[in-house]
């Protein structure tokens, strides 16, 4: 298996208080490998120890098969990076940012300026400065410069923020393009996780600095549960007929007044019929599979997905 990153006991200490810690991720030539934590984990400072922004207290990172120094400039001219927010030269339009971009990269095809600007659907703008962009426009430049060089390896710290939802299927599907067609592999954080699980092959939970797993997509979609979801104001005396009537042991009280029941080979209606005996006003009731999303939170939670 060709892995084109791996980090090996990857750790940064910050005024004696490690924010990563021991961490080794392994990611596939060609993949797009979804990078979930909640804020303040040590995504950001992961990926900027890859893109050598921050040095490693301990441990190392392996690009394309070689150990990353603070010299390796040819590793870094294959890479194509967001992270956090991409900073643009305000008075300078797209095409002009660009440009002095693959300057400083040493690329000098510029007809695949035309092609970045076309990918991310930015045209018509040519004398428009950057700091006129609005959030989501800077947002798609910044996957422009990202990737006009051609680069293996893309590293994209939430590259959909402030995209609208037409804005996030077209980002989203040139990812998908990026890696099928031309074999770019991505290592890419986001907060929504709906996009991630359309996406990814395989994803890496980081949790207080560590990584708590890395699994494949395929993986979690065959675990994926089925479970009648329960919206009710009275979620306390719904949760009390469950437990007692029907004798159910595998349910879990999500807050919002939500409950979800995970015992299997249970009726729809026999649930709805012990709730509606005991005066319990049930707003709606659903068979749902489990998500990404129930998988990340039980995760986090200490578990699994019926954590």
């Amino acid at each position: 298996m060709t892995f084109i990153l791996r980090t090996n006991q990857l750790t940064k200490v910050y005024q004696d208080k490690e924010v990563v810690m021991n961490v080794d991720m392994h990611i596939k030539k060609g993949e797009i490998y979804g990078f979930l934590g909640p804020n303040g984990a040590g995504k950001t400072t992961i990926m900027r120890m890859i893109t050598n922004l921050v040095k490693p207290t301990s441990g190392e990172v392996e690009v394309f098969g070689e150990k990353l120094t603070p010299s390796s400039y040819h590793l870094l001219s294959k890479m194509g990076m967001i992270i956090e927010y991409p900073i643009f030269y305000d008075k300078m339009t797209a095409r002009e940012n660009l440009e002095l971009h693959c300057e400083y990269m040493g690329f000098y095809n510029h007809s695949a300026i035309d092609d970045a600007l076309k990918l991310v659907n930015l045209t018509n703008i040519d004398d428009k400065p950057a700091k006129d962009f609005s959030l989501g426009m800077k947002q798609r430049l910044g996957i422009a410069r990202a990737i006009v060089t051609k680069p293996e390896l893309l590293i994209l710290d939430e590259p959909i923020n402030g995209l609208d939802p037409v804005g996030i299927k077209e980002i989203r599907d040139l990812f998908r393009m990026l890696s099928r067609e031309y074999g770019i592999t991505i290592l890419i954080s986001s907060h929504i996780l709906a996009e991630i699980e359309q996406i990814a092959d395989t994803i890496g939970v980081i949790n207080h600095g560590r990584l708590i797993e890395e699994v494949s997509m395929d993986a979690i979609r065959e675990s994926n549960t089925e479970y009648i979801e329960i919206v009710t104001q009275d979620e306390a005396k719904a949760a009390y007929v469950l437990t007692n009537d029907l004798n159910l042991s595998n349910i879990r009280v999500m807050g919002n007044h939500v409950i979800r029941i995970y015992d299997g080979g249970v009726p729809q209606n026999a649930v709805m019929k012990a709730l509606v005996m005991n005066d319990v006003v049930v707003e709606s009731i659903h068979m749902k599979t489990s998500s990404l999303e129930d998988y990340f939170l039980g995760l986090l939670n200490g578990g699994g997905i019926h954590a």
